[in-house]
């Protein structure tokens, strides 16, 4: 980090621009401040420092195109990772949702698919 109030508070390590001596990514501060979670709610939901969660946001305002970028690159792998394990698990799904209900659970089974119908209906 540039300022001197903060040294060494984002790192940069194999899962991105990270909070030293932490495994929560800037990716993840962005995620809440886009949703509209004032920081001190952050930093206590994440059990962060004073010095880690200003240290993050300081960051974010003073590189804000690098961040932006890494952002919207990590948006886009776990877009692409999630089609393909929904891709390659539909066949398994479906498998399993065929299934009858294991024996000796009828009754529950048939209790449970009911009340699923019910909420389905909601």
């Amino acid at each position: 980090m540039d300022t001197s109030t903060t040294p060494n508070i984002i790192v940069r390590t194999s899962r991105g621009l990270t909070i030293a001596d932490t495994r929560i990514t800037l990716y993840t501060i962005i995620e809440y401040l886009k949703n509209k979670w004032p920081p001190h709610l952050i930093q206590d939901w994440l059990n962060l420092t004073d010095q880690q969660i200003q240290g993050a946001l300081e960051y974010i305002e003073t590189h804000p195109e690098e961040v932006e970028a890494e952002y919207r690159q990590v948006l886009a792998d776990a877009a692409e990772i999630r089609q393909y394990w929904e891709e390659r698990n539909r066949e398994r799904f479906a498998k399993i949702a065929s299934l009858p209900p294991p024996p000796g659970k009828e009754l529950a089974w048939a209790k449970l698919q009911e009340k699923k119908a019910t909420l389905a209906q909601e």
